[in-house]
């Protein structure tokens, strides 16, 4: 065991975190509903696609909720919007604004029927005449996106058929429209009945990042999580896209994060109804710029394009540092397909010129590894989760946690045992609703009805295991959701996957779970999931440790009437596109929950559910490190072998860095074993942590691409390990890595480069390597093996890679979005997951394309 380890000099930018105030701001302070109100945000420059914090002091106390007749009291509204207003230089435009995506809430629309002595001059100009008691005076607020185009907003007229009305760019009035009359830019009354300005062709419900209410404490203080959308997840905002300034230098396009304080009444109202865009709410708004990274920019054309592939640990790195790695004559830009990183190193480990493999484990081979491993990136797993109060409404609640209701919790504990139960269904949650009582599982859990579920917890939140090692604040929630019951989980095989089971394996209660045995509260493991062959209902045990999250259980929730197609596990628990799509539902507050049958869309298929929006939220998703730094989501803190419950930080993967042991199949590549005497003896140490290595063989053919593979790995290990947003710098959810891990991979790569091999510098004994497609059985404890340096494979000085780098035009394209569905295995893929790996500064093109199998 490393005694101490150190990370490599290095160091952070400075926070670019803003604050505003609401006096000095507000356009009509003496009328403000919160004249104290002063708002942060926490991150303004080097944006992606990603979460932001944004929290605020001086705001309305004991804010209430929404209902069906009355958006809230004393709460704020939170959209992003592209322009500036003309009138109000320093002040975010209304009509660039993405808001009024969920039709029919109150107050959360860009239209409302209003009074006509109630119509602010400001809004006249978007408010149509009334027409007696037949038809209201209606005014909508148009929606312009930064291509000039304005949104089309949709009538009904008389008939009940959608019409529409354009917006000239210019004058903000109406200049055509199709089915109504229009004199003087105004569109007739008589053909009016409606407006739904909710359909557009820019945003939906379900894509919009709007948060149409989010309360404050008793104090008038608060905080949420905001998810800040570039061009890729909104093509109607524009933020991030390349604009080239006269000096040729590119800047992504900015745009404005606005808060809008609503108070307890709208003018002429006894509630909370109208817009907030409306110029009544609209000029109490407080709003702060944002500073993006352009899309699209990366590396000069013609530059030469190399392959990467394995861990998506390491993404969010190389996304930054690709734009330093383009130049010099080992310069290239480089193109990850993340997947399988046995089969990525498989490839490497072979002669001919391969894509550089990325992975956290050696080469699985009973011969002599002949690969070179380079540490470049100290990371690892994160349970994400995003989860608001909500207190019982009945029964003896401490006034305290009443007070708290809505908020989001920031602290979560888990063991081994409860990650087992989230990772095998056995939550009665996790399974299709009204499936047949009489099936395996069910059967199995002593499930008869709702009113006799036996001994199987609903979910997590009301398991009495996990109320054990939680505050007690825990047990007055009254939480229920399908996304409670299991952990949003990527499919395929990983590195990652691997060591979540071995951590689960690692505790003597977890694997008697397993193995079938009740836990203290008489739960048990679905049957289907057992590692004990004689309770599995199919039959054989569920091997573990293993590469993946099978979703075993064949339980099926029968079609019922209009054609349904049955639902599975799979339909009712669908996948994640990959683990940092974990962190961007989670932050989203989007479940993957299954939403209603369609039979009137073609082929008739189920549906999604909308998100749930701040206060309701109930998610809880796996992700890495650096996709929860990303998107801003509080992670769990997780029982490590000491038995402290740790959460992942720069600290904590650095304490379980030190703790790492000499893996079993190579030396050279270390691991964080649970069942280690370093690990036991590591309080601080973070469980999941994982390292990643660059790996190659080094004589592969081809000793240009061994080159330009060495550089970046030198990159990697120096300049690429000081932290900060800007291009070329170490994201958050990592760990720069420690001086010795530095000086290997500064060997390991200039070995690559002079394809010296590790078979002849450094023989090594093979070693037996264990299946991990083995059952998993008990082992008496044995001594664990003595740590030793890392193998030296040639004393070669090192040389900083040149990392200037020139920039070129965007991508094309320019996707709209449209109201997702699902089938029979949902694969939901959303932009946000593509800009961050096309934004660094400039962006590198990084490939999604996956490759789990």
């Amino acid at each position: 065991m490393l005694a101490s380890i150190a990370p490599s000099a290095a160091s952070a930018d400075a926070s670019s975190a803003v604050t505003v105030a609401a006096k000095g701001y507000d356009l009509d302070i003496a009328s403000a509903p919160f004249p104290d109100l002063k708002v942060t945000v926490s991150q303004t420059t080097d944006l992606v696609s990603q979460g932001l914090v944004v929290s605020w002091t001086g705001a309305g106390k004991n804010s209430v909720r929404p209902d069906n007749g009355s958006g809230g009291q004393d709460f704020l509204q939170i959209a992003q919007c592209w322009g500036e207003d003309p009138d109000n230089l320093g002040h975010p435009d209304r009509t660039t604004c993405q808001y009024g995506g969920f039709p029919g809430k109150p107050a959360s629309t860009r239209d409302v029927a209003v009074t006509d002595e109630f119509v602010n001059a400001r809004d006249a100009q978007y408010t149509s005449p009334s027409n007696g008691f037949t038809i209201p005076a209606v005014t909508a607020i148009p929606y312009r996106a930064p291509n000039g185009r304005s949104v089309a907003s949709v009538f009904k007229n008389a008939q009940g058929v959608l019409t529409h009305y354009v917006l000239d760019p210019l004058t903000g009035k109406v200049q055509s429209a199709s089915g109504t009359a229009v004199k003087d830019g105004v569109v007739l009354p008589d053909k009016i009945s409606s407006v739904d300005l909710a359909t557009n062709e820019f945003y939906t419900q379900y894509t919009t990042n709007e948060v149409p209410w989010v309360g404050s404490s008793n104090t008038g203080t608060g905080s949420v999580k905001f998810e800040a959308q570039t061009v890729m997840q909104s093509p109607g905002l524009g933020c991030g896209a390349p604009v080239t300034a006269t000096d040729g230098s590119v800047m992504g396009q900015s745009c404005w994060l606005v808060v809008i304080p609503r108070g307890t009444q709208d003018v002429g109202e006894s509630y909370i109804t109208k817009s907030g865009l409306l110029w009544d709410a609209w000029k109490h708004s407080v709003a702060i710029k944002l500073d993006f990274k352009p899309i699209g920019v990366r590396c000069s054309i013609g530059s030469t394009e190399k392959q990467l592939s394995g861990s998506e640990l390491v993404a969010a790195a190389i996304a930054s540092w690709q734009p330093n790695l383009c130049s010099g004559p080992t310069g290239s830009s480089f193109v990850l397909s993340t997947g399988n990183e046995a089969d990525a190193l498989n490839t490497a480990s072979e002669k001919t010129p391969s894509p550089l493999a990325l992975t956290s484990r050696p080469l699985q081979t009973s011969k002599v590894d002949p690969v070179q491993y380079a540490p470049v990136a100290l990371s690892g797993l994160a349970v994400s989760f995003s989860i608001d109060r909500r207190v019982k409404p009945v029964g003896d609640v401490p006034q305290k946690y009443k007070d708290r209701d809505t908020e989001a919790f920031t602290s979560l504990n888990l063991t081994p045992r409860l990650i087992a139960k989230l990772l095998t269904n056995s939550y009665l949650d996790s399974l299709p609703t009204r499936a047949p009582a009489t099936s395996a599982s069910l059967t199995y859990f002593g499930y008869v009805d709702s009113s006799n579920p036996g001994h199987n917890a609903r979910n997590i939140t009301v398991d009495p295991d996990f109320l054990a090692v939680n505050d007690e604040e825990w047990k007055y929630q009254d939480l229920t959701g399908p996304s409670l019951g299991d952990l949003l989980l990527p499919s395929g095989r990983s590195d990652e996957a691997l060591q979540l089971w071995r951590y689960v394996l690692s505790d003597p209660e977890a694997v008697d779970f397993l193995n079938g045995v009740p836990d203290p509260w008489k739960m048990v493991v679905n049957p289907w999931y057992t590692s004990d062959a004689s309770i599995n209902k199919s039959g054989t045990a569920m091997t573990v440790p293993r590469v993946d999250f099978p979703k075993s259980d064949p339980i099926e929730r029968a079609a019922t009437k209009d054609g349904q197609t049955p639902v599975n596990l799979v339909a009712w628990r669908p996948y994640t596109a990959d683990f940092e799509n974990g962190a961007y539902l989670t932050l989203r507050g989007d479940g993957q929950e299954l939403g209603d049958w369609n039979p009137n869309s073609s082929p008739a298929k189920w549906g999604k559910s909308v998100r749930n929006l701040v206060g309701t939220q109930r998610v809880i998703g796996l992700t890495t490190t650096a996709a929860a730094a990303r998107y801003q989501t509080v992670t769990a803190a997780l029982r490590n072998a000491s038995g402290s419950f740790v959460t992942a930080n720069s600290t904590s993967l650095l304490a379980a860095a030190a703790a790492m042991t000499p893996s079993a199949g190579n030396a050279r590549v270390l691991e964080y074993d649970p069942t280690s005497a370093s690990a036991k003896a590591a309080a601080s140490a973070y469980p999941m942590t994982m390292p990643v290595y660059a790996a190659l063989n080094p004589v592969q053919t081809d000793a240009g691409l061994r080159a330009i593979y060495a550089n970046m790995i030198r990159y990697a290990v120096t300049k690429g390990q000081i932290p900060g947003t800007a291009v070329g710098q170490l994201p958050d959810g990592y760990a720069s890595l420690p001086q010795s891990w530095v000086d290997q991979a500064v060997v390991a790569a200039n070995a690559i480069e002079k394809g010296i091999s590790p078979i002849v510098v450094a023989p090594t004994a093979p070693a037996a390597t264990a299946s991990v497609a083995a059952p998993y059985v008990k082992a008496p404890a044995v001594a664990s093996p003595a740590v030793t340096a890392p193998v030296a494979a040639a004393a070669v000085s090192a040389t900083d890679p040149t990392a200037t780098g020139a920039s070129a035009g965007p991508l094309v394209g320019k996707p709209t979005p449209a109201d997702p569905v699902i089938g029979p295995i949902p694969a939901a893929i959303p932009a946000g997951l593509l800009s961050g790996l096309l934004a660094a500064g400039g962006v590198p093109l990084i490939s999604r394309i996956r490759r789990r199998s």
